[in-house]
């Protein structure tokens, strides 16, 4: 429904709730009571010196009529009302709803957000108690400390004629074994309570890496203006904790100065726009390979008002090696991801540069248009192993027109998707089908 129609709603809601008559309002702005309510009933188009006397006498900006709603509230609210199933809003009147009760409005968008919230943090938490190497390998030890704690009591308490030197070395084993318990039990028992914030805690030089360049928004001006070293900007960052963190930090920030150098910001990044991110003609344009250009492409600076370009990187066994969410699309922290995303399609056919719109599965299902290639990461000479790297970029529908071409729907990974009668579904999801 255009705003422009919505005016005289608001002009009717506002009189009445001071309490003014609609004939005593006609007067004071000199137009007769029939046409005010033609107005007020959206039957009338209003604008210019007759919206700036209503304002005056309803006491409010004109704006405050004029506009209505903010664009942002009324974007969460068609957000919250997509992917409902069974459920059907009436979006031709979200604005209408918006206007006359801004605060159910503020609720639901609140409600969606929390919701949103809580939602991802139920796919981190699953996805760390199914891939968690340090979570799975402390409970392996406690079910073996346990494990052998029984069996000596088993042995001990059935056994009554034990020699006294056997005796006391099982008392030993049992002592011993319950002091291991009780570290292991501790040392798990911390591990959780330092995990309070699902999202943040850390346990892989690869995710130290990515919390330090979120922060930092994906992007460092330091590189880009080769005003710093990668080797000063590791040994300022205090997220990278270990000397492997640093490690894995220092190849990647080589790696980012090396496209900054080949593709200039000043010139990449308008470019990026007149060509609407597409990596073939950025590559052509600057001469360079794919996988570079996705990868420059995710470190553009991006503006408040827009959703952030997402990249994923993995090797040939489909590890993931450096994830870049973007808005509405989790990536899993530990393990593969779905199998049908085009990163992994991208492995089965090495060079060859895949393009396809994806559609996330779920409650809130999102749009997005990928770009994956598999390259070889290094060669290490005429007779050794050739390394490959799988590069997929995840450019959200807002930031571009997405191509008349099939939808693949997909999802996170296996364990958290929602989706029923996927060919790839390797294991059961927690989730039931929402859509």
């Amino acid at each position: 429904m255009p705003r422009s129609t919505l005016i005289g709603n608001r002009i009717r809601d506002r009189r009445a709730s001071l309490g003014i008559k609609q004939a005593d309002l006609a007067r004071r702005v000199g137009v007769s009571p029939s046409y005010l309510n033609l107005i007020e009933h959206n039957k009338r188009r209003i604008g210019g010196k007759l919206l700036v006397d209503l304002a005056a006498v309803l006491e409010v900006d004109p704006s405050a009529l004029s506009e209505g709603a903010e664009a942002s509230l009324l974007a969460a609210l068609r957000d919250a009302a997509s992917g409902q199933g069974s459920a059907t809003p009436e979006l031709d009147k979200i604005e209408e709803f918006a206007g006359r009760f801004p605060g159910w409005a503020s609720l639901i968008d609140w409600q969606h957000r929390h919701i949103a919230s809580l939602e991802r943090t139920v796919e981190t938490l699953t996805d760390r108690l199914t891939h968690d190497p340090f979570l799975s390998a402390s409970l392996h030890e406690v079910l073996s400390v346990v494990t052998a704690i029984r069996s000596t009591a088993t042995i001990l308490n059935e056994t009554k004629d034990i020699e006294p030197e056997w005796r006391e070395r099982f008392h030993r084993n049992v002592a011993d074994d319950s002091l291991r318990l009780t570290e292991s039990a501790q040392a798990l028992v911390n591990y959780l309570d330092s995990s309070g914030d699902a999202e943040t805690t850390l346990s892989s030089p690869e995710e130290e890496l990515e919390s330090w360049m979120e922060l930092r928004g994906y992007h460092l001006p330091e590189l880009e203006e080769e005003t710093e070293r990668p080797e000063v900007l590791i040994r300022s960052a205090p997220e990278l904790t270990s000397s492997h963190s640093r490690a894995v930090a220092e190849n990647y920030l080589k790696r980012y100065a090396r496209d900054a150098e080949r593709m200039p910001l000043d010139l990449f990044a308008p470019a990026a726009q007149r060509l609407d991110f597409e990596p073939a003609a950025l590559a052509q344009e600057f001469e360079t390979d794919l996988s570079s250009v996705m990868r420059r492409i995710s470190v553009l600076p991006d503006q408040e008002t827009e959703e952030r370009i997402g990249l994923v990187v993995c090797d040939s066994s489909g590890t993931l090696l450096f994830r870049k969410p973007p808005e509405g699309f989790a990536l899993p922290r530990f393990g593969a991801g779905c199998p049908l995303w085009p990163l992994y399609q991208a492995l089965t056919r090495p060079m060859a540069p895949i393009r396809r719109v994806i559609r996330t599965s779920g409650r809130n299902p999102r749009q997005y248009l990928a770009y994956a290639i598999s390259q070889p990461a290094y060669q290490s000479g005429f007779d050794g192993p050739e390394v490959f790297e799988a590069t997929m970029l995840l450019i959200p529908e807002s930031r571009l027109t997405l191509p008349q071409s099939p939808t693949l729907s997909l999802g996170t990974s296996c364990r958290i998707c929602a989706k029923r009668n996927c060919a790839a579904r390797r294991e059961p999801s927690i989730l039931s089908d929402q859509n």
